[in-house]
Order: C-alpha cells, then structure tokens, then sequence
C-alpha cells in the first residue's frame, strides 16, 4: 500500500492534499483560536494581517486574509524554485498551495480553544502540523513558502534541511512577535514551531540517508543494473563466503535516501526473495551524493 502510494503519481498528489488538509486544521484548530503564529511564509502573512487589523483599523470580516495573502507570496517564490526544482514540483506546488489556502480558509476556528492549555495546545498542533508538512514533501510534492527555499538550498548541496532553514528563518520572525506582542505569543509559537520542524525532518524522507548491504546468490548484475538505471544511484559489489554454508555470496552496497528504500526492497523481494538485506537509517554521506527531491 505504502509502496504504491509513494510511487503513483496521482495517488502522491491525493495523499500530499490530504496532509495540506491535516496541517491546516492542525492549525485552525489547535494555534490559531490561542492567537498564536505558525512559522514561514504563512507566519508572516499572518503577522502582515494583525498589523493590518490593529493599525490600519482595516476590517476583514469572517474571511482570514492571510490566505490570500499567502497565495500571493508563493508567486515569486515558485519563480525562485522553478530554477532549481523543475516545473513538475511547481506545478504540484501550485495544486499544494491553493489546496492549503482553501483549507485554512474553509476549516472554521473555534470561537473557544479547544486545548485551553498552551503547551497542550502547541505540542498537538505541531506534531500534526508536521505531519502533515511531511506527508506533502515525501510525496514529492510542496507546502510552498519556505519549505520550496529549504528545497533549493538541499538540491544545491547546502548543509540546511527543510526544518533546519525553517527554524533558522523564524528565529527573525518570533523576535519581531517578541517585539510587537507579549512575551508569551512569542514564547508559545517558537514551541509549537519547534514540535513542528523536528516532525518535519522526521517524516521527510527524502532527508534521510541511509545504506543498504544486499546479501544474495543470484546475479549481482541484475540488481547492480537496476540500481544504477532505476535508482540512478551507484552501487559497490565484492564477492564474500558464507561462514556457515561455506558457499559464494554476492554483498551489494548503495547509499541512498530514505525515500528510494522500499522501491529498491520491493525490486530485490522480486529478483531474489531468498536475498539478506541490511539498512542503516541516518547514515552520513559525505562526498558526491546527490539529495533528490522527487
């Protein structure tokens, strides 16, 4: 199911507006009604919007503008990510985007807190606010804002992932709440940006190194040509001998992400279901290895 899921099309796309919906009400439910403030893009649009409401005196009615004004600042930045990421993840970036808009729109906020406790309340919202966010980016697909900037600096090769930017960018956010607000909103939405981020990461595949030992009798070519064609990922073999049979065994070694690990499981349970395979989740990799989005 998982399998088929990560690896159709369409099926990504359902799944990444079903995480859209989960991290807007996520949001609308749990931060919002306490006055608080989500991180990235949609922060400051939602800080762009209290400003407008207090000092401007300008009167949105029921309709949350940060909605639309979130949709307008992922304009320039899907021009930015187009360079980088390609125009098949902007225009699923682009299906993402309104889908969250519509959904942070529709979704209706509480008129009392639901979770009257703010630590409660930010620990809620965030672990399912991550999960959400992290559902969109493993299927291949983006939130918009910063999450499509955090992107970018992967696929360069930059030492930032998706939630480390998104903490180093609302550092200057939640500092302007710290100024223009109590203590106690700032405070309250760096923990549930915290939750949030570190969810993330968790859940973002793609963001995951790991290494995989194959073990088997069968051709090593086989495998080894559906690694490099498929996979498009190097692979190492050796010939090793069984301790206890006493017989030739074929070791394959590949590094590769998180993401990739059950196409490459599902191709070796099809060539050799006899096969021994060994995963190391987070491993390090240093050197020539490039990070894939999709």
């Amino acid at each position: 199911m998982l399998y088929n899921t990560l690896h159709n099309r369409w099926l990504r796309i359902v799944a990444a507006v079903v995480g859209e919906l989960i991290a807007a009400a996520a949001l609308n439910l749990f931060i919002v009604p306490l006055n608080l403030y989500t991180g990235g893009a949609m922060g400051v649009c939602q800080l762009i919007r209290t400003l407008l409401q207090t000092y401007l005196g300008l009167n949105f009615g029921s309709y949350d503008i940060a909605g639309i004004l979130y949709f307008l600042v992922n304009i320039p930045i899907l021009l930015y990510g187009y360079k980088y990421l390609g125009q098949g993840l902007v225009i699923k970036t682009i299906i993402c985007t309104v889908a969250f808009s519509l959904f942070y729109s529709i979704i209706p906020i509480p008129s009392a807190p639901i979770v009257a406790d703010y630590l409660t309340a930010c620990l809620l919202g965030g672990i399912l606010t991550g999960i959400g966010s992290g559902i969109v980016l493993t299927c291949g697909c983006s939130s918009g804002g910063l999450d499509v900037i955090g992107l970018c600096l992967s696929k360069r090769g930059s030492g930032f992932t998706v939630g480390k930017f998104s903490l180093t960018f609302n550092a200057f956010l939640y500092t302007a709440c710290l100024i223009l607000f109590s203590p106690e909103v700032a405070i309250y939405s760096v923990i549930y940006n915290f939750f949030t981020s570190m969810v993330l990461d968790r859940m973002h595949q793609q963001n995951v190194n790991v290494m995989a030992l194959i073990f088997t009798k069968e051709d090593e070519n086989v495998l080894g040509r559906f690694i490099i064609e498929k996979l498009d990922r190097s692979v190492t073999w050796w010939t090793g001998t069984g301790a206890y049979t006493g017989e030739n065994v074929h070791v394959l070694c590949v590094c590769l992400s998180k993401y990739e690990i059950e196409e490459l499981l599902h191709a070796v349970r099809s060539i050799d279901p006899h096969a021994f395979v060994s995963v190391q989740e987070g491993a390090r990799v240093f050197g020539n290895f490039p990070k894939k989005l999709v």
